[in-house]
């Protein structure tokens, strides 16, 4: 899973529309990731056609997008791979294995 992709599924836990999925991955990135309109869209037709999100509103100028079950198994296994690589990364705060 790209990091695009884990914060739109992480942002959409609350349905939300593209320019507020935008403001909120900013916001849960605490400002680290900025992504564009086009990285977006691109990013939620990958995933609607993946069935991991679906589009729950269209008034023909806002699209409303939440996450599927199919999407939260997603997140949460690629959340426990991430915390995994974290996890192993332990090494480094005890030093030097070879000291």
């Amino acid at each position: 899973m790209t990091e695009a992709m884990y914060y739109v599924l992480l942002t959409l836990m609350n349905p939300s529309h593209g320019y507020g999925l935008m403001n909120e991955i900013t916001e849960v990135s605490n400002g680290r990731v900025h992504m564009g309109p086009g990285t977006l869209y691109g990013v939620l037709a990958r995933m609607q056609k993946e069935g991991l999100i679906v589009l729950t509103e269209n008034d023909g100028r806002r699209k409303t997008y939440a996450i599927t079950a199919n999407g939260e198994q997603a997140l949460r296994q690629e959340y426990k791979r991430l915390k995994s690589l974290i996890d192993d990364g332990e090494i480094l705060r005890e030093g030097d294995l070879h000291e």
